[in-house]
C-alpha cells in the first residue's frame, strides 16, 4: 500500500527487497525502480538519495544499512516493525541529521482522509483469500516472509456453530 499511495501522490518510488525476485511486483505497482539490499555497490551508489524510507519489516531487523541511504534530514519511518530493534548506529544519524521516526496508524481524522483519497485514485489493497482453516499455513507464511501482500479470511468459510 506504501507503494500505492506513494505513487498516487506523485513520489519517485524506489522498492527495497533483499533479492531481485519482487523486482515484477514492484514495478507492476508502479514502483520507479528496485534496489537490491544486499548489493553493495547497488546500496553505495544509493547513498544520500532518499528524503523518506518507509520501513514496513515486521520484524526485528538492522535499521544501520539504511541510514546511509538518506539525505541530509531524511527520516526512515518504521511503520511493520512493534518491539525491540537492532541497535541503531548513531554516526549516520549525527552526521546527517538523519532521523528514525515510527507510526502505526493515525487518528480517525487522518484515517478518513486516507480512505477518501484513496477511493479518488482507485487505490486498493492486493489481497489473498482463505479460508479460516488455511490459518494457521497463512501465518507460518508471514512469519517465513513467503507472502506478499495481505490475507484476508473469508468469513463465510467458518463452520456453522449450533446454539446451546
Amino acid at each position: 500500500m506504501a507503494v500505492k499511495l506513494a505513487a498516487g501522490l506523485g513520489a519517485d518510488i524506489t522498492v527495497m527487497s533483499r533479492t531481485n525476485s519482487k523486482e515484477a511486483d514492484a514495478l507492476s505497482l508502479v514502483a520507479d525502480r528496485l534496489l537490491v539490499s544486499s548489493d553493495s555497490a547497488a546500496m553505495a551508489a544509493a547513498q544520500s538519495h532518499f528524503d523518506l524510507i518507509i520501513d514496513t519489516v515486521p520484524v526485528k531487523h538492522d535499521v544501520n544499512p539504511y541510514m546511509p541511504l538518506l539525505k541530509v534530514d531524511g527520516t526512515l519511518v518504521l511503520v511493520g516493525q512493534v518491539g525491540p530493534l537492532a541497535e541503531p548506529t548513531t554516526v549516520p544519524l549525527i552526521l546527517g541529521r538523519r532521523r528514525i521516526a515510527g507510526s502505526l496508524i493515525g487518528g480517525i481524522r487522518e484515517t478518513q482522509e486516507m480512505l477518501d483519497f484513496c477511493a479518488k485514485k482507485q487505490i486498493l489493497p492486493d489481497c489473498e483469500m482463505i479460508s479460516m482453516d488455511q490459518i494457521n499455513e497463512a501465518f507460518d507464511r508471514m512469519e517465513h516472509a513467503y507472502v506478499c501482500y495481505r490475507f484476508v479470511i473469508d468469513m463465510a468459510s467458518l463452520p456453522a456453530t449450533s446454539a446451546q
